[in-house]
């Protein structure tokens, strides 16, 4: 498995006014409030999605695998709901109601199965703190349907016994290394290996997703750069797909998953009536 198998893309922007197809303007908290910068992983396998928003369409056919964002948002609530593409919302897979969007956060919202094979949605606010010169920060995520795992870079176990929704994080060399995930206390590998390079003064997030009993486990990865300890730009991810015209929709998504951090969260949906 080659490095092909994380995908990236370049950063989003900052909006303050999200324009919804077929449902008009839905106007954020004002200007002066408090943002966050939201990235959302698709790492539920084999479900494209549509994207619901306040019931109505906002997007169709998401792939999984994708990252999208970041972009800042501002504080705000919203009812979320994910459905099969061309299945109606009262059969959604994925729902979150009048999420409140907190601020001031640098937030990735990870849509997964977890370690049962059923679909979530897990939001981890990511470690954007300065790392020093020539050092690069390696944060693994497991959000696979599978049993704990260890990470091992050039054959050595950095991460051991790594269960489904929790996270792992070192600050290590920069450079480029050779990564595996195997079976905790084992050599048999699951995912991998693959060269990953790793940037100076920069975040390297990996995701493990998908499933081991369906043999479907991939890797996806994004990038939060801007981390180095002399003065720079202000620390920001990058996700998502550019050019694709998601990412909005998709922070719509990050921000009704920001409600866990809150003490909300999602449920997997049944019935959705009544929607406004």
């Amino acid at each position: 498995m080659q490095l092909s198998i994380f995908r990236r893309v370049a950063a989003g922007g900052a909006v303050a006014t999200l324009t919804f197809a077929g449902v008009g303007a839905v106007t954020m908290s004002p200007a002066y409030a408090a943002s966050s910068k939201v990235s959302v992983v698709h790492g539920i396998p084999d479900t494209p999605v549509d994207v619901y928003v306040n019931g109505k369409k906002t997007l169709d056919n998401f792939k999984p695998g994708d990252v999208a964002g970041p972009l800042s948002l501002a504080e705000g609530a919203y009812d979320i709901a994910l459905t099969k593409p061309g299945e109606a919302i009262d059969k959604a897979i994925l729902s979150v109601d009048d999420a409140e969007v907190p601020g001031g956060a640098n937030i990735s919202l990870a849509a997964h199965l977890d370690a049962a094979g059923k679909p979530k949605i897990t939001p981890f606010v990511n470690d954007t703190s300065k790392v020093d010169a020539g050092k690069a920060r390696l944060i693994v995520r497991h959000t696979a349907a599978a049993p704990a795992v260890d990470v091992r870079a050039g054959g050595t176990p950095v991460f051991e016994d790594l269960t489904n929704p929790n996270e792992a994080k070192g600050d290590v060399d920069a450079g480029t290394v050779k990564a595996d995930v195997v079976l905790a206390g084992t050599d048999t590998v699951a995912i991998g290996p693959a060269d990953l390079t790793l940037k100076g003064g920069t975040a390297t997030v990996v995701y493990a997703i998908g499933s081991a009993e369906a043999r479907n486990l991939d890797l996806v990865a994004q990038n939060i750069t801007g981390l180095h300890s002399a003065p720079g730009g202000v620390p920001s991810g990058t996700g998502g797909r550019a050019g694709t015209g998601v990412d909005t929709w998709w922070y719509v998504l990050a921000d009704a998953g920001a409600l866990l951090l809150v003490g909300g969260g999602a449920r997997v949906a049944t019935a959705r009536t009544g929607r406004r």
